[in-house]
């Protein structure tokens, strides 16, 4: 059986990093690991190809190859897998939809013929016995969440690694916390499952096999939702580093509890981790509060952002506005927190009233629904009716974004990330393509771009004073390219 296994194309977000992954010569930041695990369960004897509309183009020859179409996506990818669809409708060919993207609302998308609903390894014997008998059914949803120990090793075959910046791992779904934004909950659980230590550490020996040797991305709900067993895959990933000697650095998203645990801090810098993405949300107790979002409230946010860039880890931030309790003056707060913070990567979006959240049921009740979420928070569109009221709203939000990332602004939170970083760990590994980003940076920066004073000023004080962590800072003025050009069509 010929199957096609289609990732649809990202919007340009701050998520997507279009511009800034081409400073290292790659086409997208990571590859589509939901779909690379899905054709991991399909028998052995299938052809399968795969197609990321991030990477190549797809072809009608493609697509009239297959005897189906599968194809997975988020919220945000719905208006290409929308096009996807349609075309394999037109070209009679069957799809097969699974993700969050399909999770609800099946009557939006008239072109798919199967749905898969919830996580793949519960249903996927089934479906690919139907497949083989020619008779699939229409809906296909997981009754319970799987145990993990049953997640193949993805197909890491079916991708070029060139083509990308990051490769990417899961070791747990599920977050022990209920955020009233979040739909993680409805989706994976509130009790983390995990992966077994030796199974982590068999997928980065396929990267390894593979001659990876850059970032690889933990996309765990929360990596450390469940601290016993993350302190026992990272002391089984020190124990592989060393003896195979891989180098690798790690990037991942967690609570901000990490700042509480200084062994769990201290295993992730010294097996490689340089990176965390922390759920901030918002300076503001009262919008901690009304979101549910108790652990931030447990101890100083600013000392907690601290704690974590000292032991070696940049802290990456999401940010929120929107909520009911947010007072006129939450843009400035935002920012000068920010500021403050030295976060750097700091994603600032609207709140967005996502299905299967408790947020979404409490505006449903309130009848303050107005359209349904793009998944891109970043677009300046709410899609209920905010206290602040929708203009205030959206043009304090683009006010606030425009100035975190205006050059000045920018570089200060930058300098101050350097201050309080203190790197340990393994070193990242360097390559001809970081050289290349580098001189890349010089030209499209430092010359043909707004901002070029104070990307010189920048490097130069780090030269001066960081001298360690000029790769950084190189890294952190192309991240700053990437959001600028984002922020400039809000």
């Amino acid at each position: 059986m010929n199957i096609l296994l289609v990732s649809p194309r990202t919007p340009s977000t701050f998520w997507s990093f279009r511009h800034a992954v081409s400073f290292v010569s790659r086409k997208a930041s990571s590859p589509p690991l939901g779909l690379l695990t899905v054709a991991a369960m399909l028998p052995r004897s299938w052809n399968l190809e795969l197609v990321n509309l991030d990477v190549n183009p797809l072809e009608d020859d493609r697509i009239l190859w297959a005897d189906y179409v599968m194809i997975g996506g988020m919220i945000v990818h719905r208006e290409s897998a929308v096009d996807i669809t349609r075309r394999c409708r037109a070209l009679g060919r069957p799809v097969i939809a699974g993700g969050p993207l399909f999770a609800t609302g099946h009557e939006a998308f008239p072109d798919v013929d199967h749905f898969v609903v919830g996580e793949a390894e519960e249903v996927m014997e089934r479906l690919v016995q139907d497949m083989t008998d020619g008779r699939p059914a229409r809906l296909y949803e997981a009754e319970r969440f799987p145990d993990l120990s049953r997640t193949p090793v993805p197909r890491w075959d079916l991708i070029e690694p060139g083509d990308y910046a990051s490769m990417s791992v899961q070791f747990s779904r599920g977050c022990p916390f209920n955020c009233e934004f979040c739909d993680i909950v409805a989706m994976n659980g509130r009790v983390p499952r995990t992966k077994a230590p030796d199974q982590v550490i068999e997928e980065l020996e396929a990267l390894r096999g593979l001659g990876w040797k850059g970032r690889v991305f933990l996309v765990d709900d929360n990596f450390i939702g469940n601290r016993r067993c993350v302190k026992d895959l990272l002391r089984a990933m020190d124990s592989w580093r060393r003896r195979t000697r891989a180098r690798m650095d790690f990037v991942t998203e967690a609570s901000v509890n990490l700042a509480w645990d200084a062994e769990l801090l201290g295993l992730m810098a010294d097996v490689g981790f340089k990176q965390v993405f922390l759920g901030i949300e918002t300076p503001s107790a009262e919008g901690l509060e009304e979101c549910g979002k108790k652990q931030n409230l447990r101890r100083d946010l600013l000392e907690s952002v601290r704690t974590i860039q000292e032991a070696g880890i940049e802290v990456m931030g999401g940010f929120i506005l929107g909520f009911d309790s947010d007072p006129p003056d939450i843009f400035e707060r935002q920012f000068e927190f920010i500021q403050r913070s030295g976060i750097v990567t700091a994603m600032v979006g609207l709140l967005t009233a996502v299905p299967r959240t408790r947020l979404y049921q409490r505006l449903l009740a309130e009848d303050r629904l107005v359209t349904r979420s793009t998944g891109n928070n970043t677009e300046a569109v709410c899609n209920f009716i905010p206290r602040l009221g929708q203009d205030t709203l959206t043009e304090g939000y683009r006010r606030l974004v425009r100035s975190l990332y205006e050059p000045r602004s920018f570089y200060a939170r930058a300098r101050e990330l350097l201050m309080h970083h203190r790197p340990r760990g393994p070193r990242a590994h360097v390559e001809a393509r970081h050289v290349q980003a580098l001189f890349r940076s010089f030209w499209k920066i430092g010359l043909r771009h707004r901002g070029r004073r104070e990307y010189w000023k920048f490097l130069g004080y780090t030269l001066v004073h960081h001298p360690q962590a000029f790769a950084s800072a190189v890294t952190l003025a192309i991240y700053g390219h990437h959001f600028r050009t984002v922020a400039s069509t809000l």
